[in-house]
């Protein structure tokens, strides 16, 4: 027990540095959305009150701290043993934590910008969020943060398995396959938010637009859930392009089937007596919106657990 306690005690001061860090981080990813928007979101928040925007902030500050985890907890992808030591090694790992993570608040930021133009490309997202202080707009906005922060992170996460007495791959490969992953996760989640706009039997940009904030918690949810299933498919070894492909492709296409089953089931079997579009676009039922998006979430989750 009391050797216990003692290695509890020797790693706790090293693990506060990367909370320092974290928190660090956080403050460097708002200064650099100050930057890139006309608008200041303190006083967004602090004297406007604006919901929207705090959602959306929520879903940026989240993201980051996603992808700052996702960078941290790499080395332990390979299964080797990596010990936080205060020596030379110690600090490169930290260095090398805080320069992932602002290449991360980067990207995060250009793709949440393509990924709004791609998604919401009905309408414009900055006036809905601060103009009208539109949350339904908000909801997806902080869905989008987090799915980006998903992708991210799950191009980070996966590692080589490269058969022992073999060349491993250099750090250019490594970048190599990244990046091409994140694409693929990617075009993946524009694809399925474009198909969740196809299943839905009302407009969905018409509905956000006229501040339905039901249809905006409901397709965030859905954007969640199958950013849940891109990690899935993205993470674990890379055994080479054609097979790694393929299980990709496999995942991507069984996400697709799953939540499109589940919407079914849910409208048909849970809530036999309860049009789930009418509940959503007609009365508004934000209620129905976060019990829908959660069995769907959920769905995502025993699917990344479960195979």
């Amino acid at each position: 027990m009391v050797d216990t306690f003692i290695e509890t005690l020797e790693y706790f001061p090293r693990g506060l540095v990367y909370v320092a860090l974290g928190i660090v981080v956080l403050y460097i990813a708002k200064w650099i959305l100050d930057l890139v928007t006309p608008y200041h979101v303190s006083d967004q928040l602090g004297e406007k009150d604006n919901t929207a925007l705090g959602l959306s902030i929520t879903g940026y500050f989240l993201g980051v701290i996603i992808v700052f985890v996702a960078v941290l907890y790499t080395p332990f992808a390979s299964g080797e043993e990596y010990q936080w030591q205060f020596d030379a090694d110690f600090g490169y790992d930290v260095l090398e934590v805080f320069l992932y993570s602002l290449g991360a608040i980067a990207v995060l930021n250009v793709t949440r910008f393509l990924v709004d133009r791609l998604v919401l490309f009905k309408f414009n997202v900055e006036k809905e969020v601060i103009e009208d202080q539109n949350a339904g707009t908000g909801a997806i906005e902080f869905a989008i943060y987090v799915a980006v922060a998903l992708v991210i992170a799950s191009s980070l996460a996966g590692y080589d398995a490269t058969p022992l007495g073999a060349v491993a791959p250099g750090i250019l490969d490594e970048i190599i396959r990244s990046v091409a992953f994140f694409l693929l996760g990617m075009v993946v989640l524009v694809l399925y938010a474009l198909f969740y706009q196809v299943i839905t039997s009302y407009d969905i940009h018409d509905e956000i637009e006229k501040d339905n904030v039901a249809v905006g918690v409901a397709m965030a949810a859905n954007l969640i859930a199958i950013s849940i299933v891109i990690f899935k498919a993205v993470t674990g070894e890379f055994v080479g392009w054609s097979e790694s492909l393929i299980s990709f492709v496999t995942f991507a296409v069984i996400g697709f089937v799953l939540l499109l089953v589940v919407q079914w089931i849910i409208d048909k079997a849970m809530f036999p007596k309860v049009k789930i579009a009418d509940e959503l676009a007609r009365d508004r039922n934000v209620g129905v919106a976060f019990v829908v998006g959660g069995i769907v979430i959920s769905a995502s989750l025993v699917l990344f657990f479960a195979i």
